[in-house]
């Protein structure tokens, strides 16, 4: 769940394998679900590809998306150290890989 201002909640879901990597997986699509309802679609996101890494005593989560806005593709890669919680880790990592590219959209949208 997603909260983009106080109040306005968005709920992603996304199915999958039962693994660890499924979970991780499932995680990221179901961020990136609730990202999409929350900015109305005006960017679309596709996962390419995610994965934990063990790095510096710790978790490390990289998502990989390919965003499609306006005619344009890019492709946008975010990460996330975590000590525990791999799966809130992915959809933090997806959140830390459209951050930039989400402000800078939105304020030419609503600007």
């Amino acid at each position: 769940m997603l909260e983009w201002e106080p109040g306005d909640r968005y709920v992603g879901v996304a199915e999958g394998i039962s693994s660890a990597t499924g979970a991780l997986r499932c995680a990221a699509q179901a961020a990136v679900a609730a990202l999409e309802l929350a900015i109305e679609r005006k960017i679309t996101f596709e996962l390419l590809g995610i994965k934990a890494l063990r790095a510096f005593d710790a978790t490390v989560v990289i998502v990989s998306l390919s965003s499609h806005y306006d005619g344009e593709s890019k492709r946008v890669v975010g990460s996330y150290l975590t000590e525990n919680g791999r799966e809130r880790g992915a959809a933090i990592a997806v959140l830390n890989a459209t951050n930039r590219l989400l402000g800078n959209v939105l304020a030419r949208v609503n600007g």
